[in-house]
């Protein structure tokens, strides 16, 4: 089920109001039913593969904590764990790319070769699941968590319906201690969810969506757009997926805020990072610092040598591109994040920028490293929308060569207000959150918020309609 769908707008109040009126011993049940059917809204026999994974990770923290005196059990036990679970990640994600690429490389070599292609779809969410799903096994390996005994309660955790589909990806010891305890209907939780909603309904819906027409064109077509046209459409992008996923991220933390559960938050102005090492501590923040926590911490962090660091980083964000999707594109995205990453801690460590600023003002020289990470990022979100390397050649290609093409790109005006509101709202809430900033102003000047949202949501959204960008990770 989307959340800019009708169906969420009858499916959301209902399942709030039915967490009230039941009593709390009650509550994780009507939970678990209303999130399985709102992930059964999709395809519905793929709730199989989900509590697949459920039943090993719940199993699979039950005997670990009962062989926790016998140190090789416990270990091989988080290995299969971990092993099976992510098995089925493979299968339905990577087992086709893999088998393409060995049919290619089987006929680059002239070797015989089946040429089997499974026909299966990626169940939605599945790789953010799977991440949830590893974090409490590793948490009750490590002897941060206990393990869950009720499966209801353990079901739940994994497929709580705000954060089932797109994250942000939790940790044990923040939703499974929330899901236990008893709420209480809360004025300030109510309305502070729905601003968050109303917040993230109009990120993707006004913003996102009408940026994303002109991207679409630009990407399909590259050859007919010139090098003007093509940088707005790499800055679209950017504002694309980010109003996308941080649309999506405060609609989730509002659905779940409004139940009085408060779930990690997944984005603090990523655009206003002087670095790209401060990107990723503000970009889908619930991924990068599970990576830090399950990988880069594993593989020895910065806590060696230098050689050995730079090893990691790469190792890390190469996964990271890789788990973003199966093709070669999203792993070159990472790649280089981590290679500008190595780069970047070598230009400080010979104080580079020191010494700029102390000639020019830090003042400047913030503002100019925020603007070139930005067009960093920018540029690597190009490889990372490209659909093959062909698209990201033939875009790169014409961004370079066609200066002197006529324009073919005519942007409407209420793109370039949603654009223009997006980024003063950006610059506004640097350090706060959206319904907390909103809660401290003017009652008059909330109310003409609100209704201006509300009017845009229903009179500007776009005509196409796209789905999360994210579903397809």
């Amino acid at each position: 089920m989307l959340f800019n769908s009708i169906e969420f707008i009858l499916f959301f109040p209902i399942v709030t109001i039915l967490f009230y009126l039941l009593p709390h011993n009650y509550r994780w049940l009507m939970l678990l039913g209303a999130s399985c059917f709102f992930y059964m809204w999709f395809i519905p026999k793929y709730i199989l593969i989900l509590l697949i994974t459920i039943a090993i990770d719940y199993t699979a923290g039950i005997l670990i904590e009962q062989w926790s005196d016998d140190a090789k059990l416990k270990k091989r036990c988080l290995i299969v764990s971990i092993i099976s679970t992510c098995l089925v990640l493979f299968i339905f994600k990577y087992l086709n790319f893999c088998s393409a690429n060995f049919v290619a490389l089987a006929q680059h070599f002239g070797w015989a070769h089946p040429n089997k292609i499974l026909n299966i779809a990626l169940p939605i969410g599945l790789s953010f699941h799977t991440f949830q799903s590893l974090s409490y096994v590793i948490e009750v390996y490590r002897g941060n968590q206990k393990a869950e005994r009720h499966f209801g309660y353990y079901a739940l955790y994994v497929m709580f319906y705000p954060q089932l589909v797109t994250g942000p990806i939790e940790r044990p010891q923040n939703l499974l201690r929330q899901l236990h305890e008893e709420k209480t209907l809360n004025y300030d939780n109510i309305a502070n969810g729905l601003r968050l909603i109303l917040f993230g309904l109009f990120l993707k819906m006004v913003v996102a969506d009408n940026l994303g027409q002109y991207v679409d064109q630009i990407y399909a077509n590259p050859q007919d757009f010139n090098t003007l046209d093509i940088t707005l459409g790499m800055v679209f992008y950017s504002f694309q997926i980010y109003g996308d996923f941080f649309g999506y991220s405060s609609i989730a933390l509002g659905c779940a805020l409004a139940m009085g559960f408060t779930l990690i938050d997944n984005f603090k102005a990523p655009y206003q990072a002087n670095s790209i090492q401060e990107f990723w501590r503000r970009w889908h923040i619930s991924l990068s610092t599970w990576f830090r926590d399950y990988l880069y911490i594993p593989l020895g962090g910065n806590r060696v040598a230098v050689p050995r660091w730079a090893l990691n980083t790469l190792i890390v964000f190469t996964v990271c591109g890789i788990w973003h999707g199966a093709n070669w594109t999203f792993m070159i995205w990472g790649f280089a994040y981590g290679v500008l990453l190595i780069l970047e801690r070598g230009l400080r460590n010979i104080h580079v920028f020191d010494k700029i600023a102390s000639r020019s003002g830090k003042t400047i020289i913030k503002v100019v490293n925020i603007a070139k990470t930005f067009v960093i990022v920018t540029l690597l979100w190009s490889v990372f929308r490209a659909t093959s390397f062909a698209n990201l050649h033939d875009v790169f290609s014409a961004w370079i060569h066609n200066s002197s093409v006529a324009s073919q790109l005519h942007v409407n005006a209420i793109t370039w207000i949603a654009l223009a509101a997006f980024i003063v709202i950006d610059l506004i809430l640097k350090q706060n959150r959206f319904d907390k900033w909103c809660g401290e102003q003017h009652p008059y000047t909330r109310w003409i918020l609100y209704a201006v949202m509300i009017f845009s949501i229903i009179v500007f959204s776009s005509v196409q309609h796209y789905p999360f960008i994210y579903f397809q990770f």
